[in-house]
């Protein structure tokens, strides 16, 4: 009999990391795949990414609308509202052995408090990690709380998720998701992502996502503002910006983005998403990724490529020597991306060590869910 697994996914980041793991699901012949889609992944305005789903041969076994076209902080909860109502019926009729979920993300929590009142385990890929200037830290250490699997990216994040009570024997390292693409993800060529594109990309070029500090007081568009002014001491580097996520004052950053990409047709290209293999694609052909995304501190190093990290939204991660991390201000991000585009740190960064695996999470993970015995009663692991 093989064990249904449903993995969710709401955002065109997370599926990235999710992708090699739902292949090696779709696989197994013990386990059956299920595929749960929701929010950013169903809105016109984030690119309709749930297509990019559907076109790497998986099939959607159930939507669930959520996202209001709102990104205040009550729109963002009411979201959530939504999320578990419809959650409620999609995991009703798929009926899984076990719910996947990657990181940090409301939605993701909307989920698996769900399934933990219907009493589905929950398999929290990405758990232990720290990220202070993010509402999603406290988000991710509750959904650790509320899953029975555990599958971390680094040891010392498997010690702290013990250190929540999680026993021992249901926490794995298996390294980051993200990095299975280097070893089985074909990238493209710079010519090639410049057709995919529809953009020349004839210049070095920088590739940068900002999304809002959701945990601290901050202005996301005076930092964007800023992260562009810094952009501008560099007019020999094109720049690839991507959207922000859907969270709190994330909405505000695109009319800014979409206008700075407008006013340099040729310098800048503005995209709602790039999938995962452009992306990847990018990353490894950029002069340096910009922003304070997840994946600038975990993927990026991996690539040898540097990294500025701005502001306080990664705060406590682990971080290879590759990333210059910055304050959220336009000098402050001029100075670090400087020293990130300097000949002598470029090549530092293709000799760095990424602290976060070799690139075998989905494989050790589908085999300790192929291997799973019947799921147990928690209990509170003491620390002594």
């Amino acid at each position: 009999m093989t064990r249904k697994v449903a993995v969710f996914t709401a955002t065109r980041a997370e599926y990235g990391l999710l992708y090699w793991l739902m292949k090696d699901i779709q696989a197994s012949q013990a386990l059956q795949l299920q595929v749960l889609v929701s929010g950013m992944h169903l809105s016109p305005e984030f690119g309709e990414t749930w297509k990019d789903i559907v076109a790497d041969g998986f099939a959607i076994d159930a939507k669930v609308e959520m996202l209001l076209s709102s990104d205040t902080a009550v729109g963002v909860a009411k979201s959530m509202g939504l999320g578990a109502l419809g959650f409620a019926d999609a995991l009703e009729r798929l009926a899984p052995d076990m719910l996947v979920v990657l990181g940090d993300r409301f939605e993701a929590l909307a989920v698996v408090q769900v399934a933990a009142v219907m009493r589905i385990p929950v398999a929290h890929l990405h758990g232990g990690e720290i990220t202070e200037g993010a509402y999603d830290d406290a988000f991710r250490h509750a959904i650790s709380k509320l899953s029975y699997l555990h599958f971390v990216a680094a040891e010392p994040y498997r010690q702290r998720v013990i250190q929540m009570g999680e026993a021992p024997q249901r926490v794995f390292n298996v390294g980051a998701f993200g990095l299975d693409h280097l070893l089985r993800t074909p990238r493209l060529s710079l010519q090639a992502l410049s057709e995919s594109l529809g953009f020349t990309l004839d210049r070095p070029f920088l590739l940068a996502t900002y999304h809002p500090e959701t945990a601290v007081e901050s202005d996301a568009t005076a930092v964007f503002s800023a992260m562009l002014a810094a952009f501008d001491a560099f007019a020999g580097y094109q720049v690839i910006l991507t959207y922000p996520n859907a969270d709190n004052g994330g909405r505000a950053i695109i009319p800014l983005l979409e206008a700075y990409a407008a006013a340099n047709p040729r310098r800048v290209l503005a995209i709602p998403s790039l999938g995962f293999r452009r992306y990847l694609s990018a990353v490894a052909l950029a002069s340096a990724v910009v922003g304070n995304s997840s994946s600038g501190i975990i993927e990026v190093p991996a690539f040898g490529v540097p990294s500025v990290n701005i502001g306080a939204r990664q705060q406590g991660r682990l971080a290879a020597d590759s990333v210059v991390h910055c304050q959220a201000e336009a000098v402050s991000i001029r100075e670090a991306l400087a020293k990130a585009l300097s000949p002598d740190f470029a090549e530092q960064c293709r000799h760095v060590v990424n602290p976060y695996g070799q690139g075998r999470a989905a494989a050790s993970t589908v085999q300790v869910l192929e291997q799973l015995d019947a799921v147990t009663p928690k209990s509170f692991h003491d620390l002594v």
